[in-house]
């Protein structure tokens, strides 16, 4: 099975990121607005209870983290991909390096730019369409992240959370 693991924020810049989603995003109706701090990786069901008492593990030893989102970003020409970005601070480093490095799954392929997708498998007309208009409204957004979520993927694509985990505290 796949698994993942996010931060979800809080329900305003939600609604925000699905303004656009809605148009721009066809994983829209898949996934809530996230910030990915592992991707996708496999487990089996013996495999995922290790994994889940693992980031237990990290998360205790990590401390909320601030979320500042100050523009509008895209990872073009590599893909067509709109997104928040997320002012990286030592917090969210740090976490993503512990789940990530010596962690479960593979290493990722991409370094770790973390964000908040609201478009992306947008063609190049499209891309150049909207980027404009996006980054015109502006977002300016910042807030106190407390937990973490492992999320696994259902049959249909979409993903749902398996265990959430609250940072720096026992559980």
């Amino acid at each position: 099975m796949k698994y993942g693991i996010v931060a979800f924020p809080s329900k305003k810049l939600q609604d925000l990121a699905n303004g656009y989603r809605k148009r721009y995003d066809p994983h829209y109706a898949l996934i809530t607005p996230h910030m990915t701090v592992k991707g996708v990786f496999e487990a089996d069901d013996k495999e995922i209870e290790q994994v889940a008492e693992a980031i237990k593990k990290v998360a205790r030893s990590h401390k909320p983290f601030e979320l500042n989102v100050s523009k509008v970003s895209t990872f073009a020409p590599i893909t067509n991909t709109i997104f928040f970005k997320v002012t990286p601070n030592e917090d969210i480093l740090s976490l993503h390096k512990d789940l990530n490095e010596d962690f479960f799954g593979e290493k990722p392929e991409y370094s770790f730019v973390p964000h908040i997708t609201i478009a992306q498998k947008l063609n190049s007309g499209e891309h150049d369409d909207i980027i404009g208009q996006i980054k015109m409204f502006g977002v300016d957004h910042t807030e106190t992240i407390d937990r973490i979520h492992l999320l696994y993927q259902l049959e249909d694509g979409s993903w749902t959370v398996y265990e959430t985990f609250r940072l720096g505290e026992e559980s």
